[in-house]
């Protein structure tokens, strides 16, 4: 058997591969990364009911793989996104991966990175704008894609900075508009920073979108209508990265 494990800013998930994906667990990230990797790998084995003798080879990807002191190979997040979405769908040709941190585009050619961009210099666009943002309305991160179907009238945010978005969703907040345009508003603001993003790469159909941010409803609705081409969101977006490491550990053990 083979294990990817991804240690990522918002969370650490592990894979153990046999032919098919035996086991697969998402844990939150702590301060500690070592800990972290240490905790992931031990809860993948053991709901895969096996041991680590059992593991022939371990790769490590995501922002702490060089934390992941088990690891036999540290191969990074693009090359791992890459061959976990073509596992999964062998007729995807861009992979959008929207994490806690940082989001990336992957145009592949029959499973291989023919070229990518990555945006890891600015918080708009990931993860951690939309907990700002939840924070600032005062809802979980968890209800705001649901919320934002509800809008009826979004409203616009003009700023791609995070900490100038924050300053217009409480200006908002205090005018009496609903969470729902609010959320909207915003969505639509990830969506077009994502979009102008991934147009730098070749966007080619079929569309993947992965990461923490895809279990976003909201969001993956406004990246539909930005971007004008169907999108497909696999069963577990989070482990893309993790189920390729475990991949990449198959063959090259």
């Amino acid at each position: 058997m083979w294990c990817g494990i991804d240690i990522g800013a918002s969370t650490a998930k592990a894979v153990v591969f046999d032919e098919r994906i035996v086991s697969k667990v998402v844990i939150s990230s702590g301060f500690d990364t070592k800990r972290t990797a240490e905790e992931v790998f031990e809860k993948g084995l053991k709901k895969a009911g096996i041991t680590e003798e059992d593991i022939e080879y371990i790769v490590a990807t995501g922002y702490g793989r060089i934390m992941v002191s088990m690891a036999s190979k540290t191969i990074t997040e693009i090359t791992c996104h890459a061959k976990g979405a073509y596992y999964l769908d062998n007729t995807v040709r861009t992979v959008i991966d929207i994490g806690g941190q940082d989001s990336k585009g992957i145009a592949l050619d029959n499973g291989k990175v023919q070229d990518f961009v990555m945006n890891d210099k600015c918080a708009a666009g990931t993860g951690r704008f939309l907990e700002v943002m939840a924070r600032a309305l005062e809802i979980e991160l968890r209800e705001l894609g649901e919320l934002s179907m509800k809008s009826q009238e979004k409203v616009s945010i003009s700023s791609t900075c995070t900490v100038f978005a924050e300053s217009e969703v409480i200006s908002y907040k205090n005018q009496g508009k609903k969470k729902e345009d609010i959320i909207a508003g915003l969505h639509e603001a990830i969506a077009s920073r994502i979009y102008a993003m991934v147009n730098q790469i070749p966007v080619k159909e079929k569309i993947m979108v992965t990461g923490g941010v895809a279990l976003n409803q909201g969001v993956v609705q406004a990246l539909k209508t930005k971007i004008g081409k169907e999108i497909t969101i696999p069963e577990d977006p989070q482990i893309v990265g993790a189920l390729g490491a475990a991949l990449l550990a198959r063959e090259t053990f």
